[in-house]
């Protein structure tokens, strides 16, 4: 019997909380609300969760601190679901940890489409060819989904996670953007340099002030990244 999967809806309006709740149980996964920012808090908590959708605007503490209270926690996959859907608040958020963003009004099916990614990709995989990697003083547990870093814990986003992993499984592997993109996101790649630009970027500056003495990722110019030897 498969362990049920759990998903935190943090949405203020009732009827749109209700309705994201009916897409997770629909697709056969627990659905929890809470309709503001300290009652997420609450839930996050007293229980562990597999996944979670985030509005922006809520009362009681913002969506973004929200956001970071859950990027201290791990690596949970969060959805931003939100009508600030401006180009300078999706990078924003992504940059702050989300793994996704989807604009208000949405579309049920798309909504549908994208936990079930997320959760394919993060938690859900059975491809777990070694339960620790380890490049330098790097150590990645692919069970327990958690990094360190010259002996301290590295908060790492959904994505992050994946694109460390996906270079520390063949370090002597140049994967390109494509190559990259397609692994982690699971969908074509169609030239968007800016969206694994802006993911790499944040874990390349985490990795930095992890250990400011090494480098861990090197850029092999016209061609992609790997792990530096």
């Amino acid at each position: 019997m498969h362990q049920a999967i759990n998903i935190l809806v943090v949405e203020d309006d009732n009827d749109i909380n209700q309705l994201l709740c009916r897409i997770i149980k629909k697709s056969g996964y627990k659905a929890k609300s809470a309709y503001s920012g300290t009652e997420a808090l609450l839930h996050l908590d007293n229980q562990s969760w597999d996944l979670i959708l985030l509005d922006l605007m809520i009362p009681g503490l913002s969506g973004e601190d929200v956001l970071h209270k859950i990027r201290l926690k791990g690596s949970i996959p969060v959805i931003i679901i939100s009508a600030k859907n401006e180009t300078e608040t999706r990078i924003g958020t992504l940059r702050k940890g989300a793994d996704d963003f989807i604009s208000k009004p949405f579309d049920v099916e798309e909504v549908s489409a994208r936990i079930d990614s997320l959760l394919r990709r993060y938690k859900y995989t059975s491809e777990q060819p070694k339960a620790m990697l380890t490049h330098k003083d790097i150590q990645l547990d692919l069970e327990a989904m958690k990094v360190t870093v010259n002996g301290s814990m590295l908060t790492l986003t959904g994505r992050e996670y994946k694109i460390l992993s996906l270079l520390m499984e063949s370090p002597q592997k140049v994967f390109s953007k494509a190559n990259v993109f397609e692994s982690v996101w699971g969908e074509p790649f169609h030239g968007d340099d800016n969206t694994v630009n802006v993911h790499m970027s944040n874990l390349r500056n985490k990795l930095a002030n992890a250990n400011p003495a090494e480098e861990y990722i090197e850029t092999i110019w016209g061609m992609g990244y790997r792990m530096k030897s």
